[in-house]
C-alpha cells in the first residue's frame, strides 16, 4: 500500500502531463465540420461568462473599479466583497482570508487563488502586487466541487490583462505618505491576428508608519520588484495557448506588534521577510464538435525566509527563523460541453499536484531565555546543586521534509426545465503528505554544589538527535446541488438555492517542533513532562456543509443590480490557530469539535443620475456592500475551558462598504474630466480570543479621491482613514504576553497613470 501511495503522488502529474498534451492533439485532428466560434475567452473557465446567471454569491470588480480602489493586491478588496476580509498584518507571509466565518492563520488556505486559472497551492505566496488586473471574481461559500481542497470559504479567480485585448504601453507612478513610491511599466504587442505578448515589470517601497521605540527604525518598511510575462497564441480559431511566467522579490522589515500592557512597540531583536516567487502557468484550449478541452499546466516555487523576535519584548528571550523552500507542480484536465443552447451541459475533468517543501526552523535561544526559562526551572527543582549553561546563546534545530500530493476527479451536470436550472456535481479528492523531521540540539551545562561558595560539581553534556516519519491520507466526497429559477427568460433576475460540502486538508504542526525539543531537553535534566511527536504536530481536516438561498436581480428601468443571499454553515474539525499555555515558543493548529455560522450579505448597485433623471451635468452612482456573520462555537473543550457558544476568534461580524463617485465631463480640452470618489468602509466587531476576553470594536475607515483623466492619461489624488480611525488588526500571544498590531494611519497619496 505504501508503494502504491508513492507511486500516485510522484507520478500523477507525468501520466497528466501526458493525457493532457494527448487531448490538445487529438482535438486538433477532428474532421471539418468542427464548430468554430468568433471569440475564445481563457477566463473563467469554469463558471458561466455571466457570474449573476450562477447559483452562488460572487462579486465581479472589473480592472477600472480596482483602479478606483487603487488596488494592486487582493486585500485591496477586504470590506469591498461582503462577508470577506483580509487583515492587513505581519508580513507577506500571513495572508490570513476569512469569508462567513470560515478561515486560517496559517498552514492551509480557506480560500482558493487562481491568477489565468493556475491555482496556488501555499497561501504564503497569496500577497503579491499584480498590476494590471483585467477582473476579479469572488466566489463565496464552498467551490470544492469543481475547485477541490482548500476551497471551502471560498475562490479568487484573478484574470490579468490580455495582449490580444489592448495593445500599447501602460506607465504608472505613485507616491504617498510613508515614503511609499510605486512604479510599474507595461508594453502590449500584438503580432498579427494569431500571437501578442506583454512584458510587465514593476517596484515598490515604503519606510512604514510605526517605529521600534529600541532601535527608532520602522517596523513596517518593505520593498519589491515583479515582472510578468504572457504570451498568447491563437493559430486556428478553435485552439488558444496561453502562458504566464510571473516572477517577484520582496524585502520585508519587521511587524509593528505592540505589548497589551505597555501599549508600545518595543523589541530589541532583527525581524525580517524575504521572499523569492516564481510561477509559470500554461493554458492550452481546444474546442471541438462536442466539447472543450482544456488543459492548465503549472510549475510554482518560493524561496523564503521568516525571522522574528518571537517574545517581542526589550529582551533576549529568542528568535524563531523559518526558511522554506517549496516546489509545487499541478496539472488540470477539463473537458466541457460546447454551449449549444440545449438543456443539458456538463463540465468534468482530472486534477493532480505534488508539492515538496524542504524547511529550516530553528529557534535560537538567548541570554534572558537560558536564564528564564531553563536555569531557574532546573534551579528551582533543586536548589542545592544549581546550574550554569556553557553558553549564552545555543539553537534548537529542527528540518523537515514534507511531501505532498493528490490527484481529483470532478464531475458537474446542469438541466434546463422551462425556467430552472438544476446542478449536481460530485468530485474525489485523494491526498497523501508524508514529513520527514530532524530535531537537533547540541549544548550542555555544569552542576555546581552549593556550599560557603559553588564548587563545580560534574559537566552535562546534552545531546539530543530525534528523527521521524510521519504521514496522512486524506479521502473525502465533496457533493453539490443547487437550483436556480428565473423569473424571466430574458432577464438576469432570477432566485437560487445551494447545498455543497466544503473541504480543507490537514496536516502538520511545525511549528511546535521547537516546543516539543524545548521539552524533551527539560526532561533530559530531569524536570518537566514532555509532548508526544504523534499527539501534536497533526491536525485533521476540516469539513463544512453550506446551505444558502440567494437571488440575483436587475432593474434596468432604474439602472440597479442588487444581489441578496442569506446562508447556514455547519463545520465539523474547524482548523483553529491555538497558543498553548505558558512560556511556550510554538504556535499550534487545533481542531474545534463542531461550529456553525450564519449570516446575510447584500450588494448594491445604482446610478442615481439615471436612475431619477437629474438635470444635473455627469454621472452619480453609488456602489455599497453588507456582510453579516454570526459565527460561534457549538462544541468546543480544550481540557481547560469549554467555549460551547463563543464567537469564532478572528472573524469580523460585520462588513461594510459604501462608495459614492460623481463623474464629470469637462469636453474637449486637456483634462476630458473629473471623478469624484467618496466612501466609508467597516468593520468589527473582531474576538481575538476562544474566550472572547479581547476584541476589536466595529470600526469605520473614510476615505476620499479625486481624479482627473485625459484622452491616455489620468491623475488620481487619494486618502485613506481620513479621520485617523485608531484600530487593531491582529491579536496573538507569546511566553503568556498579549500583543496587538496597529492598524494604518491616516495616509494619502497620488497616482499618475499613462495609456499609449
Amino acid at each position: 500500500m505504501r508503494r502504491l501511495h508513492q507511486f500516485l503522488t510522484r507520478n500523477i502529474i507525468i501520466f497528466a502531463l501526458i493525457i493532457g498534451r494527448a487531448v490538445c492533439v487529438m482535438a486538433d485532428e477532428q474532421p471539418s465540420d468542427t464548430l468554430f466560434l468568433d471569440n475564445l475567452n481563457v477566463v473563467a473557465l469554469k463558471q458561466s461568462d455571466k457570474l449573476r446567471s450562477e447559483a452562488l454569491s460572487g462579486t465581479l470588480l472589473t480592472g477600472v473599479e480596482l483602479e478606483q480602489l487603487n488596488a494592486f493586491a487582493i486585500k485591496g478588496i477586504s470590506d469591498v466583497v461582503p462577508n470577506f476580509y483580509i487583515p492587513d498584518y505581519g508580513s507577506r507571509i500571513t495572508s490570513s482570508i476569512y469569508v462567513r466565518g470560515i478561515g486560517a492563520r496559517m498552514d492551509q488556505p480557506a480560500v482558493g487563488l487562481t491568477v489565468d486559472n493556475v491555482p496556488f497551492l501555499n497561501k504564503d505566496a497569496y500577497d503579491f502586487d499584480l498590476p494590471d488586473i483585467a477582473t476579479v471574481e469572488m466566489l463565496r461559500g464552498p467551490q470544492s466541487t469543481l475547485y477541490g481542497r482548500n476551497t471551502m470559504g471560498g475562490l479568487i479567480s484573478v484574470t490579468t490583462l490580455s495582449p490580444m485585448d489592448w495593445q500599447g504601453l501602460r506607465v504608472l507612478a505613485e507616491g504617498g505618505s510613508g515614503a511609499t513610491f510605486r512604479v510599474y511599466g507595461g508594453y502590449y504587442h500584438k503580432f498579427n491576428r494569431k500571437t501578442a505578448l506583454s512584458v510587465n515589470l514593476s517596484g515598490f517601497r515604503t519606510s512604514g508608519y510605526y517605529r521600534n521605540l529600541y532601535n527608532g527604525q520602522k517596523t513596517d518598511k518593505e520593498k519589491s520588484v515583479s515582472s510578468r510575462i504572457k504570451f498568447e497564441w491563437r493559430p486556428k480559431k478553435t485552439l488558444h495557448l496561453q502562458n504566464t511566467l510571473s516572477l517577484s522579490a520582496l524585502r520585508q522589515g519587521g511587524y509593528p506588534y505592540e505589548s497589551v500592557e505597555s501599549g508600545e512597540i518595543n523589541y530589541n531583536d532583527t525581524c525580517f521577510y524575504r521572499r523569492f516567487l516564481l510561477t509559470d502557468g500554461l493554458t492550452l484550449k481546444k474546442i471541438h464538435k462536442w466539447f472543450v478541452a482544456t488543459s492548465i499546466t503549472s510549475v510554482q516555487y518560493i524561496d523564503d525566509n521568516m525571522t522574528l523576535d518571537q517574545d517581542f519584548l526589550p529582551l533576549s528571550y529568542f528568535v524563531l527563523t523559518q526558511k522554506k523552500k517549496e516546489t509545487g507542480l499541478t496539472e488540470d484536465i477539463m473537458f466541457r460541453s460546447v454551449d449549444n443552447g440545449g438543456k443539458y451541459s456538463w463540465i468534468g475533468g482530472f486534477f493532480g499536484f505534488y508539492k515538496h517543501t524542504a524547511m529550516l526552523a530553528p529557534v535560537t535561544f538567548k541570554d534572558v531565555g537560558i536564564s528564564s526559562l531553563i536555569e531557574s526551572h532546573r534551579n528551582d527543582a533543586n536548589p542545592y546543586f544549581p546550574i550554569s549553561w556553557d553558553s549564552r546563546e545555543f539553537p534548537l534545530d529542527s528540518d523537515f521534509k514534507i511531501n505532498t500530493g493528490g490527484f481529483a476527479f470532478y464531475h458537474e451536470s446542469k438541466y434546463k426545465a422551462g425556467r430552472w436550472t438544476l446542478t449536481a456535481g460530485l468530485r474525489l479528492d485523494y491526498e497523501r503528505a508524508e514529513m520527514n523531521y530532524k530535531s537537533d540540539c547540541s549544548t550542555g551545562y555544569m552542576i555546581y554544589r552549593l556550599g560557603e561558595t559553588l564548587q563545580p560539581e560534574r559537566h552535562v553534556d546534552i545531546e539530543i538527535h530525534d528523527t521521524g516519519k510521519l504521514s496522512r491520507t486524506f479521502v473525502t466526497f465533496l457533493p453539490k446541488l443547487s437550483a436556480i429559477y428565473n423569473f424571466n427568460e430574458e432577464s438576469d433576475n432570477n432566485v437560487y438555492g445551494n447545498i455543497s460540502k466544503g473541504y480543507k486538508s490537514g496536516g502538520f504542526n511545525t511549528q511546535m517542533f521547537s516546543d516539543v525539543l524545548q521539552q524533551r531537553l527539560m526532561s533530559v535534566m530531569g524536570i518537566g513532562g514532555g509532548y508526544k511527536v504523534e499527539d501534536i504536530v497533526g491536525y485533521k481536516p476540516e469539513e463544512s456543509w453550506n446551505f444558502e438561498i440567494g437571488s440575483h436581480l436587475n432593474f434596468p428601468d432604474q439602472f440597479l443590480e442588487a444581489d441578496f443571499a442569506v446562508f447556514y454553515i455547519y463545520c465539523l474539525n474547524q482548523q483553529l490557530t491555538m497558543f498553548p499555555e505558558g512560556t511556550t515558543t510554538g504556535r499550534i493548529m487545533t481542531n474545534a469539535g463542531k461550529t456553525r455560522s450564519f449570516g446575510a450579505e447584500a450588494t448594491v448597485r445604482w446610478n442615481i443620475s439615471k436612475s431619477l433623471s437629474l438635470p444635473w451635468r455627469g454621472s452619480l452612482s453609488m456602489n455599497t456592500s453588507y456582510g453579516y456573520t454570526n459565527a460561534r462555537f457549538i462544541s468546543f473543550d480544550d481540557g481547560i475551558e469549554n467555549y460551547a457558544g463563543k464567537r469564532l476568534p478572528y472573524v469580523p461580524q460585520n462588513t461594510f462598504y459604501v462608495q459614492t463617485l460623481y463623474d464629470l465631463p469637462l469636453g474637449s480640452g486637456f483634462v476630458k474630466g473629473i471623478l469624484f470618489d467618496l466612501n466609508l468602509r467597516g468593520t468589527g466587531n473582531i474576538y481575538w480570543n476562544e474566550n472572547n476576553s479581547i476584541n476589536q470594536p466595529f470600526y469605520a475607515q473614510l476615505g476620499a479621491g479625486v481624479s482627473l483623466s485625459g484622452d491616455d492619461w489620468s491623475l488620481e489624488l487619494y486618502a485613506r482613514n481620513i479621520t485617523s480611525t485608531r484600530y487593531c488588526t491582529f491579536y496573538f500571544k507569546s511566553m503568556g504576553n498579549e500583543f496587538l498590531q496597529r492598524g494604518k494611519p491616516f495616509n494619502f497619496g497620488a497616482t499618475l497613470r499613462f495609456n499609449i
